[in-house]
């Protein structure tokens, strides 16, 4: 009897949905060379079974912030550390690891490394080395992803020609869709529907609830709704930023939230370009639809589909797919060239969604930003099923931002920091970053209700006994005006303890955001005096011909600071995750070495993690 067909398993962790469509792609890929695969979510995963898969297991994991690892991830991974495991427990399995990370953050693929090293110690055999995609990548994490692909094929060759029984370079001929859409609509006759009176809070589950963004499955439902009260400009005229501060209220239900609290926002897309992108695939905005998976060949719809209260086709758009911003990943391309019926058209499509066309989608589409409907508009010939289009079209992000006030301080309200993103492309096109350009155009007289959610981000709420060293240059001091109007609060009825801020920004006079809240605070007497033991201190890279940062400000206190660290203080650092960071950390590993007598750096970087581990030194970054 002639040995079983092998079979690919890929587990995967994603945060953002990057993740998600790398698994995928290696799994279409597997399956166009002859290899059945199972793409599945490590959270959907039965961990103890793992050493029962004798087959080859690909992971694919993404680190986040600041080596964090996704929430799909965490009980995975709290399986895998039981100690009682052993070092055979994984030994008749075969891995490999693709990580996605952003060497632009200290900990690089922090998740991947420890997985790999994780799953090696339980006995496990690894098929080929890790790769680790980089969105530093001219070509974004594909540009390590399809060599990876390359090499693992082959080697699972070598290891048992089974797994590819025509060999590991052939696939399926490309002129026919070998993919069915993962997702079926149903639209319904609207004479047959019942009016229903929803809140917005039901249309939004409802469509958020339907739509394949499955990341969002859990917090389909907003938390509640904010209105803006206050859209203020803090930088000046001259500045090359425009920094906003924006106060809300809350609508109906109030939530509680501490400092160093996140709050996602749903932003709003632009309804004419909405109805645009309807317009070009032909399609009735008024129409009723639901959508559900496509459970098998032959089954009919589900029957969840079924008892689903359709939406209208324009709000499930509006609300889950991100027509307006986002830009489309390279399978859309695949699937558009099957489509497309102008030849030229099919032919460019087809080579964009080839391993050679690569750099050159890349630099089309990604590197301009192009959204979906500006790429349907340059392939007038291509009219996509709207079934694919729901699986295709990048879903709606609610936008996070580091919550910027106190609950203390500031009752029932909510206050953002917001850079409103702006940029030229390399085909000098001015591009705009969708919810925080939609926030600037927002009038409070507008009375615009707000979806959100509230989570806990990177930063712990701080006791009052707890003395406090926060770096935050530019809209890194977010959440720190939060942390020192709360302790301002404190103050007044109990003892707390000092706070030393280090502000930085390009320009005093242009970027120099609550200047008038920082320096009243650093007055005599003030939460951030030098007399309570604390102090203010900032720097202005570009007043002076050689450029200052925060960093060069903590070495300057350096005594200071080692005493308050002394005292039992934590480290807070947030703002841009590209090189502040790691610069910053630098400079704390200077004042320990310095400090303790001249001992080496990675004395100091130990006893810095030895902070971290406690919970005493805390990082928010975000790019």
């Amino acid at each position: 009897m002639g040995e079983k067909q092998r079979k690919l398993l890929v587990l995967y962790a994603s945060q953002t949905g990057n993740a998600l469509d790398a698994a995928e792609r290696i799994g279409r890929e597997a399956e166009r060379r002859g290899l059945p695969a199972s793409v599945v979510s490590t959270d959907e995963f039965d961990t103890s079974s793992l050493p029962h898969h004798e087959e080859a297991v690909v992971f694919v994991v993404s680190t986040t912030g600041q080596g964090d690892s996704p929430d799909s991830f965490k009980a995975f991974w709290r399986f895998l550390l039981q100690r009682n495991l052993g070092n055979y427990w994984l030994q008749q399995v075969r891995y490999a690891v693709f990580g996605l990370g952003d060497s632009g953050y200290q900990k690089y693929n922090f998740v991947a490394k420890k997985l790999d090293k994780r799953l090696s110690d339980l006995g496990a055999t690894t098929i080929i080395e890790k790769g680790l995609g980089d969105d530093q990548h001219p070509s974004g994490y594909e540009g390590t992803l399809d060599p990876w692909m390359l090499s693992l094929w082959r080697t699972l060759y070598q290891i048992n020609p089974k797994y590819f029984p025509k060999g590991p370079d052939v696939k399926i001929p490309q002129n026919e869709v070998i993919d069915k859409p993962k997702y079926r609509i149903l639209f319904h006759k609207q004479e047959t529907l019942e009016p229903k009176l929803l809140s917005d809070s039901d249309i939004i589950q409802r469509a958020r609830g339907m739509s394949p963004g499955k990341l969002f499955k859990d917090k389909s439902k907003p938390d509640c709704f904010l209105k803006m009260t206050r859209n203020e400009v803090l930088t000046k005229a001259e500045s090359t930023k425009d920094v906003r501060h924006f106060e809300f209220q809350f609508v109906s239900s109030t939530i509680e939230y501490e400092v160093g609290d996140v709050v996602e926002l749903l932003p709003s897309q632009n309804s004419s370009v909405v109805d645009a992108f309807i317009e070009r695939c032909g399609l009735d905005p008024e129409s009723f639809i639901t959508v559900g998976p496509r459970e098998t060949e032959n089954s009919s719809f589900s029957e969840e589909m079924i008892t689903q209260i359709p939406i209208k086709l324009k709000t499930f758009v509006e609300l889950t797919m991100d027509v307006t911003s986002a830009s489309p990943r390279r399978y859309f391309f695949e699937i558009m060239s099957f489509y497309a019926t102008a030849e030229h058209e099919k032919e460019r499509l087809q080579y964009f969604a080839s391993p050679e066309g690569r750099d050159d989608l890349y630099n089309y589409n990604q590197k301009e930003r192009r959204s979906i409907l500006e790429v349907l508009e340059d392939f007038p010939s291509v009219q996509i099923p709207f079934d694919w289009l729901v699986q295709l079209v990048p879903p709606l992000k609610p936008r996070a931002f580091s919550i910027s006030s106190s609950p203390l301080a500031h009752p029932a309200a909510v206050h953002l920091t917001v850079s409103i993103v702006s940029w030229i492309t390399p085909y000098k096109r001015t591009r705009k970053g969708l919810c925080s350009s939609w926030l600037a155009s927002l009038a409070p007289e507008q009375e615009v209700n707000i979806p959100v959610w509230f989570h806990k981000g990177s930063l712990p709420a701080p006791s009052q006994s707890l003395p406090l060293i926060l770096v935050g240059p530019g809209t890194g001091c977010a959440p720190f005006r939060g942390f020192i109007a709360e302790r301002a609060v404190q103050a007044q009825s109990s003892p707390v303890a000092p706070v030393m801020f280090f502000f930085g920004c390009r320009n005093k006079d242009t970027d120099f955001l609550y200047r008038d809240f920082w320096e009243s605070h650093a007055r005599e007497g003030g939460m951030l005096s030098e007399g309570k033991g604390g102090g203010f201190y900032t720097a202005f890279s570009r007043d002076q011909p050689k450029k200052v940062y925060v960093q060069h400000k903590i070495r300057e206190m350096s005594k200071r600071v080692w005493d308050l660290l002394c005292d039992g203080a934590a480290v807070y650092v947030a703002g841009s995750s590209t090189k502040m960071p790691c610069d910053v950390m630098s400079a704390f590993e200077d004042i320990v070495s310095e400090e303790t007598g001249g001992g080496s750096k990675e004395v100091a970087s130990r006893w810095l993690k030895a902070l971290e581990k406690t919970g005493r030194y805390n990082v928010e970054a975000w790019s």
